[in-house]
């Protein structure tokens, strides 16, 4: 996993929150972490960072975004009206302008809901708007599919972010 390269895409975000003075919160889904770690690479995180968490299971859901299970009726996992969903939540419930959520399937076991592996959307709320960006890399490798969803979400805020 390049780790540098992630840290090179946070630097970018990171500079652009910064000259906006927005913040970010953060779910990560099959990613499992690495989309905060990036931002948390960039010292002084705490300008633009304000948390967020791990979403891999309907515990950890049900924590993060104080919804009720009828939030999610009619949605499936992997899929961008669910990332939306996760995005506009983690940002309202940590008090942030942008909510970044992924949500996909990293493959080396069935998904629940039947995503198949290799899918990943990023999703976005802030105050440029609402985007998503879909991911399908065909693959069952959940190692290089976690790192190629963690660069599509990272490049994701950043093209969302503009120059």
């Amino acid at each position: 996993m390049n780790f540098l390269a992630f840290h090179h895409l946070a630097v970018q975000i990171a500079e652009r929150l910064r000259a906006r003075g927005e913040k970010v919160a953060v779910a990560d889904g099959a990613t499992g972490g690495l989309i905060a770690a990036s931002l948390l690479s960039v010292p002084g995180a705490l300008d633009f960072l304000v948390g967020g968490g791990v979403v891999y299971s309907l515990r950890a859901r049900d924590v993060l975004f104080a919804l009720p299970r009828e939030a999610y009726r009619g949605m499936r996992g992997a899929s961008e009206d669910y990332a939306l969903l996760q995005a506009r939540a983690i940002r309202d419930n940590f008090g942030a302008d942008w909510g970044l959520a992924e949500s996909g399937s990293a493959g080396g076991s069935a998904h629940p809901s039947g995503a198949p592996a290799g899918r990943s959307v990023a999703a976005l709320a802030g105050p440029g708007g609402e985007y998503t960006r879909l991911l399908e890399t065909a693959s069952d490798d959940r190692i290089a599919n976690m790192e190629a969803f963690t660069r599509n979400a990272l490049e994701a805020f950043r093209d969302a972010l503009g120059a």
